[in-house]
């Protein structure tokens, strides 16, 4: 018996195994239903590559993981944490001066923080950068790199609070 490959016929022998094991990785119900769609959006854009349509199953379930592992990562790296419980961590910074900021502006104070706290700034914010990649960079330990990030940032606050107003350009 041939495997049926039309999209609709793949939903339908799929679709419940699929969120069994989304649900299974996620425990949400919601994260598990968002995973499997994902995953037949990515079969719908890329399912023509497959040469094997007997590994059509394979493909989705290991589709489905990388989608899973690559949504882990990003929660770990750029987590979501409600405004409410941050605000003591967040800095004060006025009004007059976050309107007054721009790109230039924040690159030269950028380039007038001390080199060891430079870099480290720069690749997070400017390369976007983990943790974990900005040590493995530098050279350097984890606990090093969030120690200069934290000061770096609390420097690069200082030097963008004494920046002048610049008036708005016509």
């Amino acid at each position: 018996m041939a495997e049926s490959t039309d999209f609709e016929s793949l939903v339908a022998r799929y679709y419940g195994l699929l969120y069994q094991f989304a649900f299974s990785l996620t425990r949400d119900e919601a994260d598990a239903c968002d995973l499997v769609q994902q995953t037949f959006c990515i079969w719908a854009n890329k399912g023509h590559q497959l040469r094997d349509m007997s590994k059509v199953k394979t493909w989705l379930f290991t589709t489905l993981h990388r989608e899973f592992l690559g949504a882990r990562r990003k929660q770990t790296r750029f987590p979501h944490v409600e405004l409410e419980f941050a605000m003591a961590e967040l800095p004060t910074v006025s009004p007059a001066t976050v309107n007054c900021l721009d790109a230039v502006q924040v690159l030269g104070a950028l380039a007038q923080l001390d080199e060891i706290y430079q870099a480290p700034v720069a690749l997070f914010y400017l390369q976007d950068c983990s943790y974990n990649e900005i040590a493995e960079i530098l050279a350097v330990p984890l606990g090093t790199v969030k120690s200069r990030l934290a000061r770096g940032l609390g420097r690069l606050h200082q030097l963008l609070a004494d920046v002048q107003p610049q008036p708005p350009k016509p």
